[in-house]
C-alpha cells in the first residue's frame, strides 16, 4: 500500500508517518506541506523519494494508492474531494469539514467515486474505547451516561507541537466533534436532544475558550462535555462511562473501572497505538475492498449532531 501523507510536517502528520512506518507491507511514497525547505528536509530524513508542496502534483502520480491528510481544518473538505476526483482513496483527519454542507458534500462525492473515504475518529479505535465497545456489541454492557472534559491551555494560535498556526482551532467542529461521535458511536444511535453554551470569545482569536455541551438519545443516555482552552493544568481528554453494569474511566491509553483497578487490555487489539489502528482499518479496507469503521458516511450523524449544536448557540447568542 503506498500512501501519500499531506501536512506530513505537522502533529498528527508526524504521528501518521511514524504509525505507517510500523505497518507491514506499507509504505510512503510521497510528502506534501507548504514549506518547500521543511517537507524536502524531512522527506531526505524519512527516506520517502517524492516530496512536493503541491497536493495536486502527489495524486497525479502512479505510485500513490491512498492519501491520508494532516491538514489544516479549513480545507479538509475540499482536499478529500479532490483526493477523490483524482481517483485517491483517501482518510482525513478529524473533522472530515467545519461545516455541514461540506460534509455532505464529501459524503455525495464518495458515494460517486465508489472509494474509501474514512474520517480520523481515532477514538472508535483506542483500545480503551474498544473495550467498552465490544461489552456492549455484547449486550454486557449499556451507556446510561459519558461525562466527558477536553482541555488545554492554549491561548494562542499554536498547534499540538506549539508551533504557530496558519488557522484557527475550533472547540465545537474540531474537539467536540471526537465526543459527539464517540458518544453515538457508542450509544448506538444519534443523539435527538442537544445543548450547549459558550463563554467569552477570545479578543484576538475570535473563538470561545470555554464550552459546555449535553446531548440525550431517544432510549435515554446522556453525555455531558465539558472543554476549555483556558485550564492550566494537565492536558488531554478524560472520559467517564458510567452503565448499567459498571463504571469505567478512560485516560490516554488506560482503562480502570469506577473504583481505579485497572483493566487489561492486551486482548483487545494489535496495538495501543490509536492511531496506527486507525491507519490499519483504512489500509485493510482499501485492500479488501469494503467500508471502513468511521467512514465519512457513518460519520456524518456527528457532523449534523455538530450543526445542531452551532445552531444552539447562535440562537442563545
Amino acid at each position: 500500500m503506498r500512501l501519500c501523507v499531506a501536512g506530513a510536517s505537522g502533529a498528527f502528520g508526524t504521528k501518521h508517518m511514524d504509525a505507517i512506518e510500523s505497518i507491514e507491507g506499507a509504505t510512503i511514497t510521497s510528502v506534501v506541506d507548504t514549506k518547500a525547505d521543511v517537507i524536502q528536509e524531512l522527506a531526505r530524513d524519512r527516506g520517502v523519494s517524492h516530496h512536493t508542496t503541491d497536493l495536486a502534483e502527489a495524486l497525479g502520480r502512479d505510485d500513490v494508492d491512498g492519501v491520508i491528510l494532516a491538514t489544516p481544518t479549513p480545507i479538509h473538505a475540499a482536499q478529500a474531494i479532490q483526493c477523490l476526483e483524482a481517483g485517491k482513496h483517501v482518510m482525513v483527519e478529524i473533522p472530515m469539514a467545519d461545516n455541514i454542507e461540506d460534509s455532505r458534500k464529501l459524503v455525495e462525492v464518495q458515494k460517486k467515486a465508489g472509494l474509501v473515504a474514512m474520517a480520523g475518529h481515532t477514538r472508535r479505535f483506542n483500545p480503551s474505547h474498544q473495550w467498552i465497545h465490544n461489552k456492549i456489541q455484547a449486550g454486557e454492557l449499556n451507556i446510561q451516561q459519558m461525562d466527558v472534559q477536553t482541555y488545554f491551555f492554549r491561548r494562542t494560535n499554536t498547534n499540538a507541537k506549539g508551533e504557530p498556526r496558519s488557522w484557527t482551532d475550533h472547540l465545537l467542529w474540531h474537539h467536540a466533534c471526537h465526543t459527539v461521535d464517540l458518544f453515538q458511536y457508542q450509544a448506538g444511535e444519534q443523539a435527538t436532544k442537544v445543548q450547549a453554551l459558550e463563554g467569552p470569545h477570545h479578543p484576538d482569536l475570535g473563538i470561545a475558550m470555554d464550552m459546555s455541551i449535553g446531548m440525550k438519545t431517544g432510549r435515554g443516555a446522556l453525555c455531558t462535555l465539558s472543554l476549555s482552552f483556558n485550564n492550566d493544568g494537565p492536558f488531554g481528554t478524560f472520559f467517564r462511562y458510567i452503565c448499567d453494569n459498571g463504571t469505567y474511566i478512560a485516560r490516554y491509553d488506560d482503562l480502570l473501572d469506577g473504583h481505579g483497578n485497572k483493566i487489561d487490555l492486551s486482548d483487545v487489539a494489535d496495538s495501543d497505538n490509536g492511531i496506527e489502528l486507525q491507519d490499519r482499518e483504512f489500509i485493510n479496507a482499501i485492500k479488501e475492498g469494503r467500508e471502513p469503521n468511521a467512514s465519512v458516511a457513518q460519520c456524518l450523524t456527528a457532523m449534523e449532531t455538530l450543526d445542531r449544536l452551532e445552531q444552539h448557540l447562535k440562537a442563545d447568542s
